[in-house]
């Protein structure tokens, strides 16, 4: 056992290079997790002057210089917050406010379809039904009070809403104005000798700018088709639930089936089993099949190449130890642990098995 663990230190952690790899892999990792919470705007503030970065650089191409293009797409930056704070967030919170206040209804209506399930399929008793209304009746009443508390709790996060707001456009501005100060300076602390390090941030900027401008574009993409078909088809909360279809995105196979209940829920309490609901159930699945076979293709075509298994088990862990940003970043993480496989494998080899002659 102890030869074995010997050898395995040998291949991996005799380079320097892969030492330092996976250092920085632990610093930063430890450095999220530990204070995530407090650097929230500092993380924000990067990923999204990082989604802006490409253009920024479609202005330096016809030789304007990187401060207009920053100032021009910082402004444009700012117009959008604005728009989605005060054009869109009220829509969406006067819906969110007329569906919970409708829920009882929904719910007195749905506990009534069930009551009936017995006279039409024997093998269900009506005790059976009776324990799981009841069952149903408590778990409302608990995330009612979950939600009560959560209403009480929000000054403190209006609050926080407020300083984000002031600060997250002057940190990208300042993300993308000093960019290359920013990285000279943390280069400064790393050693000249980092191939294998660099090898693997040039593989993820390219992977993880694809990926997040991909996501950016199939969200409002598949978003903004959901809330045309729906809108057309006069379906309640529309723009509520194309909300959610389209943020449902971020979590690939699980997240277009989960988010299918309510659409499916809302559709049956407005028109029943109909035409209607039909329609809307079949329109409603041909969005998400063009979504996986022709906008993610489109979008995504050589950017990640995982295994489904591996997608659903990174998002899985890194949802839980990272939350919302885990889970949006979960398949780019999973690239960089890949990519780090990789640069172990094949680098180290070659720098260990030379030997002066």
């Amino acid at each position: 056992m102890i030869k074995i663990f010997q050898e395995w230190y040998k291949k991996y952690l005799s380079d320097p290079q892969a030492v330092l790899l996976i250092l920085i892999l632990i610093i930063g990792t430890t450095v999220v997790l530990t204070l995530g919470g407090m650097l929230a705007p500092v993380l924000a503030s990067m990923v999204i002057a990082f989604l802006l970065e490409s253009i920024v650089k479609q202005f330096e191409k016809r030789n304007l210089s990187r401060i207009i293009g920053v100032i021009v797409v910082n402004i444009f930056f700012i117009v959008f917050l604005l728009l989605v704070l005060f054009g869109m967030a009220p829509l969406l919170s006067s819906q969110l406010t007329e569906f919970v206040r409708e829920l009882p209804i929904y719910i007195n209506q749905g506990q009534q379809a069930l009551m009936q399930l017995p006279q039409h399929y024997p093998f269900i008793s009506e005790s059976q039904l009776k324990e799981l209304t009841d069952l149903l009746n408590k778990e409302i009443a608990s995330t009612g009070q979950r939600l009560l508390s959560l209403s009480l709790s929000s000054i403190p996060g209006v609050l926080t809403l407020a300083v984000y707001l002031v600060l997250l456009p002057l940190l990208v501005f300042f993300f993308m104005k000093d960019k290359s100060l920013i990285l000279d300076w943390f280069s400064s602390f790393l050693p000249t000798e980092r191939g294998m390090a660099s090898q693997v941030w040039d593989e993820m900027d390219q992977q993880l700018g694809n990926y997040v401008r991909g996501k950016f574009w199939e969200i409002l993409i598949v978003g903004i088709a959901c809330l045309i078909a729906f809108s057309l088809m006069d379906l309640k909360y529309a723009f509520l639930l194309s909300v959610l279809v389209g943020l449902s995105v971020l979590v690939p196979y699980i997240g277009a089936t989960v988010v299918t209940l309510p659409v499916a829920f809302v559709a049956f309490v407005q028109w029943g089993w109909s035409s209607e609901f039909a329609y809307l159930m079949l329109v409603y699945g041909i969005i998400q099949g063009l979504d996986g076979n022709v906008v993610v293709p489109l979008l995504f075509s050589g950017v990640v190449n995982l295994h489904p298994v591996a997608i659903i088990v990174s998002i899985l862990v890194f949802g839980g130890l990272w939350g919302f940003w885990g889970v949006f970043f979960a398949i780019p993480l999973a690239t960089l642990v890949n990519a780090t496989i990789r640069a172990l494998r094949i680098t180290l080899p070659e720098t260990t098995s030379t030997s002066p002659e």
